[in-house]
């Protein structure tokens, strides 16, 4: 099976906790909650009304959108219709990418069969349009059925013109039964249904339509919109809205107003996951396309070479971005070019583009295969992929390329979905015809936030220049390679008189027909860099202000990145985790540790689920899950059948199911069966329930089961971690590497990364996680302060901000209800490792706070002077953030 990265559980379960929250609250407090957990705030658009969820998934390119969106039908289907047998249309935007996903959703072996089998089993029906009718009523509300169409195929403003809203004999049995009441929103046959379709007559006109868009709308269905941000106009939405669905999920890398973006997942995070290649080393040709051809093919031969000390097979390939027809380097030119000049063995060349298709029927994956370079102009054939591709050679102006972000889409998949043991093989090169690298990078860094799904500050953060000859580093720490110039576009030329020597000194103002560029040397030190950045701010028109500073800040951005500890090859010192000695073993103190030291036997405690009941009456049917009351659907016949066993279920069925909702990885099956068959048998017999409310309220109850076992559980760590806490230790040095943390580089799956004026020269990482310079009050941020504070510091070699809830790239202690992960993580130059925690002043002394304390000081107090904790607040008796970091180190 197919594992999910940690950022596609993170979106999904974002998306569940929306749709679950939103049968309870409105949309736009919904969406507001779900956006608060994740530091942001944006107001939700109800494109399809106040009643049906509509948002989306915003996943970069290489992030596996498909995939989970296959997930996502088996989450929604519980969340908002309350069945393990939904019916999803699934859009797509173009025929290609239909017959794609088609395909892979239909095969048993592909990954996307595999994650709807993962939840239901065989009982998954995958069809298009033209083969609905084989779709047999009995089949409704038994399996999980997806429709996979175009966009295209509903998106009309009148429904006369498209097939899917025209009468068809053949979905007659799915109407055989419709009651009186439920033809409120079905299309009726009219007289222009009558002329044009021989077998109706006038008889029919006025009944229910029999049609496709008719058998949607009485399904309520989960509609999925892959590339969601090309469809946002009147007419699709009232084309969805005619199919009634019960919630809009969309997928796209580049979202737009009204997509609703409930969740939005970095660049950082797929390179962490070892999804894509990152940085991008991207080489400059001013010289032309020759050259940038030649060095192109050089750096593909040079990665070979290291692809051959690699376990796994890796034949790196280049993509050539050739010139249309009329230009100079056209697909026939560079073909000959690399036959009689480079000297290119012919085999190892293969052309795609609208007439010529070399590529078809190719194994570039075959060991055997010979390719190692492809030509194309435009765009390769939609859904070709092939993580090969390492470099990307674009031969067009790059103020005119035309694709290039696809092309380079594909150059960034990660072979194997794995990090590659030498270095060079888990970057990406580009090369490509411009000026200079500003030139170059500025406009390739639009195309990757505009089509590709980059924020623009990652995107610079990403994009650097070659440190070694063409960015292939021979094992050792690379060395610092000069800053570029920072290039600023101005739409008039700026009024220098005024300005101080320093300032003129290393600034180069050059006339251009557009305006100015004015040019700061790479070279400059961060001060006068920021003093240049005021001044050449202040010399534009306010209007013009904002795109001056978006400017200087994807130059910081570069600077930092260039300069980050992690990219010149450094390494972080292990940091040590607490241990328990259990037994003559040391152990690290994780969450099943103290659980099990907290003596949990699922099958010793009481069986009771106060916080569950339902309230039924004539005309509705909610349940309250621990005091939130939700709206709850009555469920028809066909519903009741529970995962298609028959028109009967036991009480062993609603078990089996259930056990299959809240099975967990710490419990054995047979303990968690023996806990769910006294369970149902509590609510029957001591609460009162019949069977057949359990079974229609078995989502919501399988919810309130599965709280209930964590809660239990999370009782028992509490337990444990109270009687452990002064037994727990750090390991001895000699021991410490098997039982400690590392930060590792391009293991950083950083969010909302930080942008601001300040150049922090010593945190590890390139860029740096969820670090805001000012409050939304405007005041400087206390976090910030202290971020400053390590930075500054003299004694500290590198620090890291962090990540909340990233337990495989980041440094946790163990609490009683989770695990703490402290805001900063140091190494001082002398050795010793400094964790720092800050809070408020609200929040100093409360529970949380306190743990937090305890745990940390027992960390330091374990580690014989090695290890130095600070709980730092915004005033201690009037010593700032700086002074109890200073005090703390001096020690």
């Amino acid at each position: 099976m197919f594992t999910l990265k940690k950022y596609q559980e993170d979106a999904l379960a974002a998306l569940a906790a929306f749709l679950s929250d939103a049968r309870k609250k409105p949309l736009a407090d919904a969406f507001k909650v779900a956006l608060a957990a994740q530091g942001r705030s944006e107001p939700y658009q109800p494109v399809f009304g106040d009643v049906v969820p509509s948002v989306c998934l915003r996943v970069p390119t290489g992030g596996g959108k498909t995939l989970l969106a296959a997930h996502t039908v088996a989450l929604a289907g519980q969340a908002i219709l309350d069945t393990d047998a939904p019916v999803v249309l699934w859009l797509t935007p173009s025929d290609a990418i239909r017959t794609q996903t088609l395909e892979g959703l239909s095969n048993a072996h592909h990954p996307y069969r595999k994650a709807l089998g993962q939840h239901f089993g065989d009982r998954v029906l995958v069809c298009d349009l033209e083969s609905l009718q084989t779709i047999s009523a009995q089949d409704v509300g038994r399996a999980c059925i997806v429709v996979v169409a175009t966009i295209q195929s509903f998106n009309v403003r009148s429904t006369g013109i498209r097939n899917v809203y025209s009468f068809f004999e053949e979905l007659a049995p799915h109407f055989t039964e419709l009651p009186a009441n439920a033809s409120a929103g079905l299309e009726k046959v009219t007289a222009e249904d009558v002329k044009n379709q021989p077998f109706l007559t006038e008889a029919d006109i006025g009944r229910v339509k029999y049609s496709v868009a008719n058998w949607l709308h009485r399904q309520r269905p989960i509609v999925i919109v892959d590339e969601a941000h090309n469809n946002r106009t009147h007419t699709f939405f009232t084309s969805l809205g005619r199919l009634n669905p019960s919630c809009v999920v969309e997928l796209t890398a580049t979202p737009v107003a009204g997509n609703n973006v409930l969740y939005h997942v970095s660049a950082a995070e797929l390179k962490a996951e070892q999804m894509i290649k990152l940085p991008i080393v991207l080489a400059e040709h001013p010289d032309g396309w020759e050259a940038c051809l030649r060095d192109a093919l050089l750096t593909r031969t040079n990665l070979e070479t290291v692809a051959q000390k690699e376990p796994d097979y890796v034949r790196p390939i280049l993509l050539i971005q050739a010139q249309p027809k009329g230009g100079e380097a056209t697909v026939d030119v560079v073909r000959k070019h690399m036959l009689e000049e480079l000297h290119v063995p012919e085999e190892q060349i293969k052309v795609a583009t609208g007439a010529q298709k070399e590529l078809d029927g190719v194994n570039l994956f075959d060991p055997a295969c010979p390719v190692r370079y492809v030509i194309t102009v435009e765009a390769l054939k939609e859904g070709w992929d092939c993580p090969f591709a390492y470099v990307l050679a674009s031969l067009q102006s790059v103020n005119s390329a035309k694709d290039v972000e696809q092309l380079l889409g594909r150059v960034l998949r990660m072979p194997y979905a794995k990090s590659r043991q030498q270095e060079p093989l888990n970057k990406a090169y580009a090369h490509i015809v411009a000026a200079n690298f500003a030139e170059a990078a500025s406009n390739l860094k639009d195309r990757m936030v505009q089509n590709m799904g980059f924020e623009p500050l990652e995107a610079s953060a990403l994009l650097l220049p070659p440190q070694q000859p063409l960015g292939l580093a021979d094992g050792a720490a690379a060395t610092p390679s000069a800053l570029p110039d920072c290039h600023i576009q101005l739409a008039q030329v700026p009024d220098t008189q005024h300005w101080p020597e320093d300032v003129k000194k290393v600034v180069d103002v050059r006339e251009t027909s557009q305006g100015a560029t004015v040019l700061v040397k790479g070279s400059v030190d961060a001060e006068t860099l920021k003093q240049a950045e005021v001044f050449i701010t202040q010399a534009v028109p306010a209007r013009q202000r904002e795109s001056v500073q978006q400017q200087f800040a994807a130059h910081h951005a570069l600077r930092r990145a260039l300069q980050a500890p992690a990219q010149l090859g450094a390494t972080f010192a292990p940091v040590p985790q607490l241990c328990l000695n259990l037994e003559g073993y040391l152990e690290v103190v994780e969450r099943e540790t103290l659980t099990n030291l907290g003596e949990w036997d699922l099958l010793d405690v009481p069986v009771k689920l106060d916080g569950f009941t339902i309230h039924e009456s004539v005309n509705s049917f909610e349940i309250d899950v621990n005091g939130e009351r939700v709206k709850y659907k009555h469920i028809d016949a066909q519903q009741l059948n529970l995962n298609a066993i028959g028109t009967t279920v036991s009480e062993q069925d609603l078990v089996r199911w259930l056990d299959g909702q809240t099975r967990k990885p710490y419990i054995m099956q047979t303990a968690l069966q023996a806990y769910l068959v006294k369970m149902v048998a509590h609510l029957m017999k001591e609460r009162g329930f019949t069977l057949t409310a359990l079974v229609r309220a078995r989502h919501l109850l399988a919810q309130a089961v599965g709280e209930e076992i964590v809660r239990l559980r999370q009782a028992a760590i509490a337990k444990g971690f109270g009687s452990q806490l002064p037994l727990m230790v750090l390991a001895p040095p000699e021991q410490q590497a098997m039982y400690s943390f590392q930060y590792q580089p391009g293991q950083y799956p950083a969010r909302n990364a930080y942008h601001g004026s300040y150049d922090f020269s010593k945190h590890f990482y390139p860029v740096i996680h969820d670090l805001r310079e000012k409050t939304p009050a405007g005041q400087r941020a206390e976090e910030f302060v202290c971020a400053q504070a390590l930075d500054a510091h003299p004694k500290v070699k590198h620090w890291v901000r962090n990540i909340e809830r990233q337990e495989k790239f980041s440094f946790w202690l163990p609490t009683s209800t989770d695990y703490f992960y402290p805001d900063f993580v140091a190494e001082l130059v002398d050795g010793r490792l400094l964790v720092v925690e800050y809070k408020g002043d609200a929040y100093a002394t409360n529970d949380d706070s306190r743990e937090k304390k305890q745990v940390g000081h027992q960390w330091e107090q374990s580690s014989n002077g090695r290890c130095l904790f600070l709980f730092a607040v915004a005033d201690d008796h009037g010593r700032g953030a700086h002074q109890q970091i200073a005090d703390k180190i001096a020690a």
